[in-house]
């Protein structure tokens, strides 16, 4: 893989938050503490002067308490051939049993920080926590929002500064 300047960092960020989508890996590879997700709804930018990437998790999810306990995340992105272990990443829980082993991806340490990267990636965003939020339904101001949370359970956002870009052409 190749490391990328984010000011030279060129994707779609529609096209892959809505369909390639990522997975969100949030703990300690090297002490055997993390967990990852599929993630589709997110952002990316410049934010006080810094490349940002804006994720949101929401608190029943197993990742959140990674995401909480842990001040970096990483974002992977995969070639098309591993949208079925993305799907299986992002509908089943890590709490009961090993997912990422189940899908067949393999884990690896990353180069900034403590959250794991995945070998099978070709894009890897490693990422430190700046501000979160969490999202107020009082101020959602186009009212088709709400349907997305029936149960009530509103995300948590995350901003996170974009330390390293890694990737593979």
């Amino acid at each position: 893989m190749k490391k990328v300047c984010p000011t030279e960092f060129t994707i779609q960020p529609h096209n892959h938050w809505n369909n390639k989508w990522f997975i969100l890996a949030a703990g300690d590879y090297e002490a055997g503490d993390f967990n990852a997700m599929t993630v589709a709804w997110g952002g990316m930018g410049t934010m006080w002067g810094k490349p940002f990437v804006t994720i949101v998790v929401r608190p029943a999810r197993h990742t959140y308490s990674f995401i909480e306990k842990y001040p970096t995340f990483t974002l992977c992105s995969f070639p098309e051939i591993y949208k079925k272990q993305l799907v299986l990443m992002g509908s089943r829980s890590g709490r009961s049993h090993d997912k990422i082993s189940d899908c067949g991806l393999t884990t690896m340490a990353s180069t900034n920080v403590a959250a794991p990267s995945f070998k099978q990636a070709d894009l890897i965003l490693e990422c430190k926590k700046i501000y979160w939020d969490d999202l107020k339904p009082e101020n959602f101001l186009d009212p088709s929002i709400h349907e997305k949370y029936p149960e009530k359970d509103y995300h948590r956002m995350y901003f996170g500064e974009i330390l390293s870009i890694w990737e593979n052409k």
